[in-house]
């Protein structure tokens, strides 16, 4: 059929008249779906039930009582299957709490209230900006914001964000002081960072001294097909003469039960010494319990947590299938949408015809399914081109996910229609 964009008037009247007789049967459903966040289905959730009984002991492996009172920053055998797992000394790595979130946000916040070790607190100084790769993770845009920080866009591309940009902001402005990076599978594009752009961010100059690298590696063992492998960018940082310039983020909440999984943090000596004072001043001891629970379940492992997530994949793999499979099937040579084909992780990122995003969101709401918002993958909940939308499969069921994907290509074909005639 050729380009949409470029059909003569009646063939898009008559395209139009076709969809919206279709969107009114879907519609006339009464449809209740759900596609806004990237939750792990109940199916995902029952591969880990075993470790609700995992705790066969009260003692950890040095005879601590993890009732009790004490080890603020993580049980050590604990740390080690992160340490092995990911490449990083144990001795650098904080583990405790649910989510590597409150990781980021203390974080923040030390940098904000205490500042980076050496150096002046953010909040003292007259500006501050943050670097966001775009369309990025809301999460973190909501975070940086609720500091009053200006958030700085930075285009993404297949290899990661683009470093001559990257480079040049934090070459040239001291008040550039930091990064947000979700290096593998990226929320929500699904990039994977090469080395060569690893190696780059680790090493680059920057205005700031204490500029920092928010390495959150949320989807960092989450592979659909194959496995794929990024550069170590806490062993390249200290390397290249920067060994306090990243702060890397990851957790068990996508891997067992976000409500009971483990966040950790890992740093330079200087911040974890920093962060543990703090940390030792708002607990006594963290959840040493889950700890215990998650490192029994995997055996103290790290390759039991590889076979786990391959078990989660055997069941996502179908629904990005899916997802991918109507993309191509409504909209292959038709000009409507890009989107990409992600190897791993939460998301599939489509791109619309510009200023057509917020209009489709709403109209598929109005249907009966929510989708994430317009906009929240940018900062400030603002896409400049309204044109991003992310998909998020993991949750619903494949029924359910065929019947929201029946809408949304239904609800993209209406509203780009719309503005072409118009």
């Amino acid at each position: 059929m050729g380009l949409w964009k470029e059909l003569p008037r009646e063939q898009q009247e008559k395209l139009l008249a076709e969809n919206k007789s279709k969107y009114d049967e879907i519609k006339a459903m009464g449809l209740k779906l759900d596609l806004s966040r990237g939750k792990p289905s109940p199916d995902v959730l029952d591969l880990s039930n075993d470790l609700l009984g995992a705790l066969d002991t009260y003692k950890s492996e040095s005879g601590t009582d993890i009732r009790n009172y004490g080890v603020v920053t993580g049980l050590p055998e604990v740390k080690r299957m992160f340490s092995e797992l990911l490449d990083i000394p144990a001795d650098n790595i904080i583990v405790g709490g649910n989510a590597s979130l409150t990781h980021m946000y203390n974080v923040f916040m030390t940098l904000w209230l205490f500042g980076a070790p050496g150096h002046e607190p953010w909040g003292k100084q007259e500006k501050i900006k943050i670097l966001c790769p775009s369309p990025g993770y809301d999460r973190h845009f909501n975070l940086t914001a609720d500091f009053d920080t200006e958030m700085v866009i930075v285009p993404m591309t297949d290899d990661g964000p683009d470093m001559d940009e990257v480079e040049r902001l934090a070459a040239s402005d001291p008040a550039v002081k930091g990064i947000w990076c979700v290096p593998l599978y990226s929320n929500p594009a699904g990039a994977v960072y090469s080395d060569e752009t690893v190696k780059r961010l680790a090493g680059m100059k920057t205005a700031a001294p204490d500029f920092r690298i928010f390495w959150d590696n949320a989807y960092g063992v989450h592979h659909l097909w194959e496995e794929h492998k990024i550069a170590n960018i806490h062993s390249l940082s200290a390397e290249a003469g920067y060994p306090e310039r990243v702060y890397y983020f990851f957790s068990t909440s996508k891997i067992t039960f976000p409500g009971g999984g483990i966040g950790m943090v890992a740093s330079g000596e200087a911040n974890i010494k920093q962060l543990a004072k703090h940390i030792g001043l708002q607990t006594i001891g963290l959840d040493k319990i889950s700890q215990i629970k998650a490192w029994k379940f995997f055996g103290g492992d790290p390759e039991k947590i590889r076979e786990h997530m391959w078990k989660i994949a055997e069941i996502l793999r179908p629904k990005f299938d899916l997802v991918l499979r109507k993309l191509d099937e409504d909209f292959k040579d038709t000009g409507l949408v890009e989107y990409t084909e992600p190897k791993g992780g939460y998301f599939v990122s489509v791109d619309v015809p510009d200023g057509c995003a917020k209009s489709i969101v709403a109209l598929a709401k109005d249907a009966g399914a929510v989708l994430t918002g317009a906009g929240a993958t940018f900062p400030y909940g603002i896409d400049p081109d309204d044109k991003n939308i992310r998909l998020a499969p993991t949750f619903p069921s494949l029924d359910e996910l065929e019947s929201t994907m029946d809408l949304f290509t239904v609800c993209v074909k209406i509203v780009a229609l719309e503005k072409y005639l118009n």
